[in-house]
Formats: structure tokens, C-alpha cells, sequence
């Protein structure tokens, strides 16, 4: 009897044994699962205007555009201010579930790191921001691209639409004059208008810009007035940062070629459109998808380039000069091998004199201190790697004047 219980128990036994073994070990099957499960990903997008932006949109488009590749539904809400209600909106998408937040303003900002202090277990991102690298937050991120490589290369376009007109006679040499509608005297503006005017100067030496500013990101009868102004002023072309179709449609009016942002306004003015840059937000957005589905630290700065396709010009309008096209292409395989600089020092002056040292303000307190040594190798480290992500050129150079500075 003794025999039999013991044949029972080892036949029991080696059963239970061979159970184990071919479904596994609960540890080890829940380990094996491990390895390729992913977090499920519900983002929320703050806009502080909506589709008639074309800032907003911008990014509207590239986060449909992401989000389809990833086969997730964004949630999107748009015209919130630069206020306590981007908090607001910021804590109803944490509720909703959302464990991807991204808000698209630089006045968001505070409001963002509000809310991420309070929902630690969802990633902040914001674009064009500032505070990322100072604010000791593990899920409160800046995002931001090289978009002055983009604004250099829009600007040869003007340049070389400046040369034509002189050629033709339009023009002399010292009527090369171009206006510039800016929102706000922010670096991020500051920056792009220089390297706008450097590029242009790089084929037109003689061209000089006219900079006037309207005190708000979208204000389409300001930036309509101000292009106007400018126009009248013996600006012979315009370009801007803002966010409506004031300017252009300005221009088209007046017969001014226009290089616009954030996207081709061909459609709306085909007489004068000659190209846009802009930053396409869909690599970050799926970067940052991507890091969330798969459990990995979102980078505290993120800066994107030409290389990962987060620098882009449309496609050039009918209003070109010829070889323009050829031009732009030179001018980006150089910058893409590191040959040419947009903020090379020998390339302007300021107050008559060539820069050989600058301390930027890149922690940016509450006074502005300056604090990182911004040149490198004889170029403006603009956005530069281990700093911020957000410009921080805030030069005046000569060549440009500002017509007023009360933003």
C-alpha cells in the first residue's frame, strides 16, 4: 500500500512537473510577456488658437498625422490662452486618462509645470519653451528645431528675388530693402528674423530689413497694418513671425513678394508667394509616443534638425528668381555637413564690431542674466547641444532696425 501511495505521488508529481514546464512558470511566463508588452498611449494636445492659425495648425496636422501612425486618437483642444486656462486644460486631459500632455505656446509654460508638479505620472511637453532644463522635473519637457536653418535658407530665396529685381531694374542696390512683421522682441523671434536677413545677405550683400511688431501671436488686422507700414516704408519684400494670413494677403494686394511660415500660402497669393519654412512636429510626436509605449525617458530637451526632417521648406511659389532652387540646395547640403553656420560671426557685426565672445542668457531668470558663453568655433551656438532646446540669439546686428521695441 505504502509502494502504491508512493507511485501516486510521484506520478502526481511529474503530471504537476510537466504542467510547469510547457505553459511556464508564472514568473517567467508574466517576464516573457514583459518583454514586448507596451503602455497603452492616450495624448492630449493644447493649441492656443485653432485651425485658422497657421501656427496652430502646424501642429494640428502634425499631430493627426502621428498619431494616425501610431493608430491612436488625439484629443485636441484648441483656443487656450496663455493663462490659467492652459492649467485647467491641462488637469481635464490628465483626467481623461491622458499619460501624454503637449501644449504649443511659450506663454503655456508655467501653467504646464503647474499641472506637471501636480500629475507626476504624466509627460509634460512643451514646444518652444524654456524652463525644462532648470525646473528639476522628471516629466516636464522643451521641444523645439533648428528652424533658423530653415529661415537662412527661405531667406536666400529673398535674397535671390531681391537680385532679380535689381537686375530687371526694378531696383538699385540700396533699394534692397526688406520688412519683417515680428509677434513679440522674444529670442525665438529675435533669432529667426537674423538668420531670415543673414540668409538673404549671403547672396544679396547690399539688403537691409525693416523689423515692425504687432504684440500678439495672431492679430491678422496688426500683421495686415504692419506689412502695409512696412510696404510703404520702401520695403520691397516681406516676411514674418506670426500667425494669421495678415501679411501675406498684404503683400498679394500691393504686388510685394511675400515668404511666409508655417506653410505655403501659394493658394491664397499666387502673384507674390515665394516659399515658407517651417518646423513639422510629427518626428517629436512620434519620438515621444514612442517613448512612452515603451517605457523610455523622454529627452529633457529635444531639438530637431534638417537631418530628422523636423526642418522644411514648402515648395517654391511661381514668384521665384531662377537658380533659386539651386542656390537653396548649396547653402543646405553645407549646413547639413557642418561647412556653413547660420550665426558665423564674420558674417555680421554688431555696432560696427565683430563678436568674438557673448554670454547668453540661456537658465533665463527673472533679470535675463547672461550665463553660457554663446560662441563656439567663430559661430553663435544658437540652440546649442547640452544648452536648451528654444533660441537664445538675441543680438541686434547691424543691417537690421527695429521700428519699434514696446513688446
Amino acid at each position: 500500500m505504502k509502494k502504491m501511495k508512493k507511485l501516486v505521488a510521484l506520478a502526481t508529481a511529474a503530471v504537476m512537473t510537466f504542467a510547469l514546464c510547457a505553459c511556464g512558470s508564472s514568473a517567467d511566463t508574466n517576464k516573457e510577456a514583459g518583454k514586448d508588452e507596451k503602455t497603452a498611449v492616450k495624448i492630449g494636445f493644447i493649441c492656443l488658437h485653432d485651425e485658422n492659425s497657421t501656427y496652430d495648425l502646424n501642429f494640428i496636422n502634425a499631430a493627426k498625422e502621428a498619431c494616425e501612425k501610431a493608430g491612436i486618437e488625439p484629443i485636441i483642444k484648441t483656443g487656450i490662452p496663455e493663462g490659467q486656462e492652459c492649467y485647467d486644460a491641462a488637469a481635464e486631459l490628465a483626467d481623461e486618462g491622458c499619460n501624454i500632455v503637449f501644449a504649443d505656446s511659450f506663454g503655456h509654460e508655467d501653467y504646464l509645470i503647474q499641472a506637471a508638479k501636480e500629475f507626476e505620472d504624466v509627460e509634460f511637453c512643451h514646444a518652444t519653451g524654456t524652463q525644462a532644463h532648470t525646473a528639476g522635473l522628471k516629466n516636464f519637457h522643451n521641444a523645439f528645431a533648428n528652424i533658423f536653418q530653415g529661415r537662412y535658407l527661405a531667406g536666400i530665396a529673398a535674397g535671390m528675388k531681391l537680385n532679380e529685381m535689381i537686375d530687371a531694374g526694378k531696383i538699385t542696390a540700396e533699394q534692397a530693402k526688406m520688412g519683417y512683421v515680428g509677434a513679440f522682441t522674444y529670442a525665438e523671434v529675435i533669432s529667426g528674423y537674423t538668420s531670415f536677413y543673414l540668409g538673404a545677405k549671403s547672396v544679396c550683400p547690399s539688403v537691409t530689413m525693416d523689423v515692425t511688431f504687432t504684440g500678439s501671436w495672431y492679430d491678422e488686422t496688426a500683421e495686415k497694418e504692419g506689412a502695409n507700414t512696412l510696404i510703404n516704408n520702401g520695403c520691397v519684400l516681406i516676411s514674418q513671425h506670426a500667425d494669421s494670413m495678415g501679411a501675406p494677403t498684404a503683400c498679394e494686394t500691393a504686388g510685394v513678394p511675400n515668404v511666409s511660415y508655417n506653410g505655403s500660402t501659394a493658394d491664397a497669393c499666387p502673384n507674390t508667394f515665394i516659399v515658407s519654412s517651417r518646423i513639422n512636429w510629427e518626428p517629436y510626436f512620434t519620438y515621444i509616443i514612442n517613448c512612452v509605449a515603451n517605457g523610455k525617458e523622454i529627452a529633457t530637451d529635444w531639438t530637431g534638425t534638417i537631418e530628422t526632417g523636423s526642418v522644411e521648406l514648402t515648395d517654391l511659389g511661381k514668384a521665384v528668381a531662377e537658380g533659386t532652387k539651386e542656390a537653396i540646395e548649396e547653402a543646405k547640403a553645407k549646413i547639413a555637413d557642418g561647412s556653413l553656420h547660420v550665426f558665423d560671426t564674420t558674417t555680421f557685426t554688431v555696432e560696427g564690431k565683430k563678436l568674438d565672445s557673448y554670454m547668453a542668457d540661456v537658465d533665463t531668470d527673472a533679470d535675463y542674466t547672461p550665463d553660457h558663453e554663446a560662441i563656439v568655433d567663430g559661430y553663435f551656438n544658437e540652440s546649442g547641444e547640452g544648452l536648451r532646446s528654444a533660441p537664445f540669439f538675441n543680438l541686434q546686428i547691424d543691417g537690421i532696425k527695429l521700428l519699434d521695441q514696446k513688446f
